[in-house]
């Protein structure tokens, strides 16, 4: 284990207090002047201790001021037993006093020849904790690697920003034992990759596609291989990298090692692991079974209108140093993209039509802080991380719970917290359930920011900022008695705050979302319950493929209403009824318009009375006159239509009568009779041959009528 030293151990106040080490004592405590009531008892705590240095005091006025300052050694790292020495003093050195959860299950000695499976929550150190699992297996006992030749490690992630992330955690982590890591990711320069495969290179981090293809066309070779990790594995599988990934792992060694991290393990990656993997452990952290703690979770009820709205207002209610929202498809990246542009947002975009470039610049610009919202799809966010991300709003739902936890999990890493925030229209709130309850995490459901919220929480950012409690410097004095002695305190103050508005975007104004009610609880409304109401027909109906689904939204467009204020809609095969709320009847009309004209040509009439839904849709056909009704019970008519005559038993071919040969119209020539007169005569005894199909002789046919 790593932890913290926070004080000498007892052996080393058994040797302060016999004063075997007079310099280590002296650099741990020391004496610092504050005050001169506490002079005569410090000294003499000094001296009974024997750990304590009179140091150099200082007199102000008439005052002296000692204070007892006791200065520990700097934080040190102490190395796990079977944790290489570089690895220890590259985590020292990067600030590491502790490690996670999972990074000290995979680095238990019993587990350095296992195959593992890992699972473990979105920003708990998987990647350091992967690195950590497989130097005993590419190092063994030495502190160095040897010269690079072909590769003896190959980490396998997603998507190109994963992997390129993943290079740069092992390259500082590996930078002490003089390891070469290379990345091999779509979207780059092949000849480049080849070449540096050609070079050398002890670890190899890549993407499945990518790196089917160097080992297809001999640029890398697996002969060499210790071991293989799977990065994001669950990711890997529901992106359709099966074929890459079984293809990889089939050409590898059979005696290498193969662990597999992901956030979830479903059963195609348990399958996955049973295949490939030799009696793999399972290792789990305690904390993947309960909620992020450092997420918050918030499910925001907001209109189907307002849906943008609400991400604008979210975004200035948190002002987050990095925010990232999430959409499902390109075009909504694009179309959010250019409207947080246009409000004055610093934003970025990140989708799968990006190049590598661009991507590499989008994030740069993230972590730099020229941008501070980046929208992006879930292949292209995903295992990026931001550090300073602290908001990650889900503008689209996501697909399934796995895909809720890997877009929260952006936020919340190493510590820190973070925020999640998911849109949910009313018609979505029954999935934002479902997905809420898949991946085990309680969210708190409430209403989007308003817009007088959002501007209390900027006086509250203005009045706690610490500018306020700085002095003023002498490069300022000058400009501050100019603006006082031309403005008086109000309007330099109304001044400040109409150039701070002037720097943010304006909040939007939402709409009340609808109340959700329970499933249970919901029941079909009744006429008392709608209240009073007027009828007007519409002049479509079936059988102009009039339906309610669009009807509905055409009449709330054009009447300026609610769907609240529409209550029953009857299609009838020519016309149909609508119902309206009275006391929104007249507003309704006034914004139809005299002409009553809808949508389409279609005319709107107001009823006096709510129409008689109980006749049929439609006329029935008048009766011919002379022509009996028709009756079920009676007999059917016979001999109508081809082979409707009086049913006779089938013929056999010897019982058929033989065909006549006709002399007088040559061999072959048979009678044939239709038993039907011709219009000419007698039917003919014998039938005329078809004529060939000449299109020269065919006469044109006349046009439809």
């Amino acid at each position: 284990m790593l932890r913290e030293v926070s004080r000498p151990d007892r052996q080393e106040y058994r040797a302060h207090r016999a004063g075997q080490d007079q310099s280590q004592r002296h650099r741990c405590m020391q004496l610092v002047v504050i005050s001169p009531i506490h002079l005569v008892q410090s000294t003499l705590f000094a001296v009974h201790r024997g750990a304590w240095n009179l140091g150099t005091y200082c007199g102000i006025g008439a005052h002296l001021d000692f204070r007892l300052v006791r200065h520990f050694p700097p934080k040190r790292l102490r190395q796990v037993n079977t944790m290489i020495k570089n690895l220890a003093a590259a985590l020292e050195q990067r600030g590491y006093t502790e490690l996670t959860p999972v990074q000290t299950e995979v680095s238990k000695p019993e587990f350095v020849e296992a195959d593992l499976l890992v699972s473990a929550q979105t920003g708990s150190g998987k990647t350091v904790g992967f690195g950590l699992a497989i130097a005993p297996t590419l190092m063994g006992d030495a502190d160095q690697f040897g010269p690079a030749a072909a590769p003896l490690a190959l980490i396998i992630a997603p998507t190109r920003e994963l992997a390129l992330q993943v290079k740069r955690e092992l390259a500082w982590l590996y930078e002490k034992t003089g390891a070469v890591v290379t990345s091999c990711v779509g979207g780059m320069d092949m000849r480049t990759e080849r070449r540096a495969l050609d070079k050398g290179a002890h670890i190899v981090v890549a993407t499945p596609g990518r790196l089917c293809d160097h080992i297809k066309r001999g640029s890398l070779t697996t002969d060499d291989l210790r071991a293989i990790v799977l990065d994001e594995a669950d990711e890997m599988l529901d992106l359709g990298f099966r074929d890459d990934l079984e293809f990889i792992l089939g050409e590898a060694p059979s005696d290498r090692r193969t662990l597999m991290f992901s956030a979830t393990v479903p059963r195609a990656i348990a399958t996955l692991a049973k295949k490939y993997q030799r009696n793999a452990v399972r290792i789990m952290t305690t904390a993947e079974q309960t909620q992020h703690t450092d997420i918050e979770y918030r499910a925001l009820n907001v209109g189907p209108r307002d849906m943008e709205n609400a991400v604008i207002n979210v975004l200035r209610f948190y002002e987050a140093q990095n925010a990232l929202v999430f959409c499902n498809t390109r075009a909504a990246v694009n179309r959010l993209t250019t409207r947080f542009s246009n409000r004055g947002f610093a934003v970025v975009a990140l989708s799968g039509e990006l190049t590598q470039s661009e991507r590499s610049h989008a994030l740069q610009a993230m972590r730099d802080g020229r941008a501070r919202v980046c929208v992006a799809t879930d292949v292209a966010a995903r295992g990026i991380d931001l550090p300073k991300l602290e908001l990650v709003i889900h503008a689209d739902l996501p697909s399934n719970s796995e895909t809720l936890l890997h877009r929260s999990g952006r936020t919340g890493r190493a510590g820190r917290k973070g925020v999640s925030t998911l849109i949910v229209p009313a018609k979505l709130r029954r999935k934002a359930e479902r997905l809420l309850q898949g991946a085990k995490v309680k969210a708190e459901w409430a209403e989007p920011p308003s817009a007088s919220d959002v501007l209390a929480r900027d006086e509250d950012r203005l009045l706690s900022n610490p500018v306020w409690q700085q002095e003023i410097t002498e490069t300022e004095r000058d400009f501050v008695d100019k603006l006082v002695s031309l403005h008086s305190a109000e309007q330099i103050a109304a001044a400040y705050l109409r150039l701070h508005n002037d720097k943010v975007s304006a909040p939007e104004e939402l709409s009340a979302a609808e109340a959700h009610s329970p499933a249970r609880e919901r029941a079909p409304r009744s006429q008392e319950d709608f209240g009073n109401s007027v009828w007007f027909s519409i002049s479509i109906g079936r059988s102009n493929n009039a339906e309610p689904r669009w009807l509905l939204p055409m009449l709330c467009r054009v009447g300026n209403i609610s769907s609240k204020m529409i209550g029953a809609i009857r299609i009838q095969q020519e016309v149909s009824y609508v119902e309206i709320l009275a006391e929104s009847a007249d507003r309704f009309l006034a914004s139809v318009g005299p002409d009553m004209t809808l949508e389409a040509g279609a005319v709107l009439k107001r009823l006096d009375a709510a129409p008689d839904l109980s006749k049929p849709s439609h006329e029935p056909k008048q009766r011919v006159e002379g022509k009996p009704p028709y009756d079920r019970d009676a007999a059917k008519p016979k001999g109508k239509g081809k082979g409707k005559g009086k049913w006779q038993p089938r013929q056999s071919a010897s019982d058929a009568p033989k065909p006549s040969r006709d002399t007088n119209k040559g061999p072959k020539s048979y009678a044939k009779s239709k038993g039907k007169p011709s219009k000419n005569g007698p039917a003919d005894a014998s039938p005329k041959r078809k004529k060939k199909f000449n299109p020269s002789a065919q006469a044109p046919r006349k046009p439809h009528a």
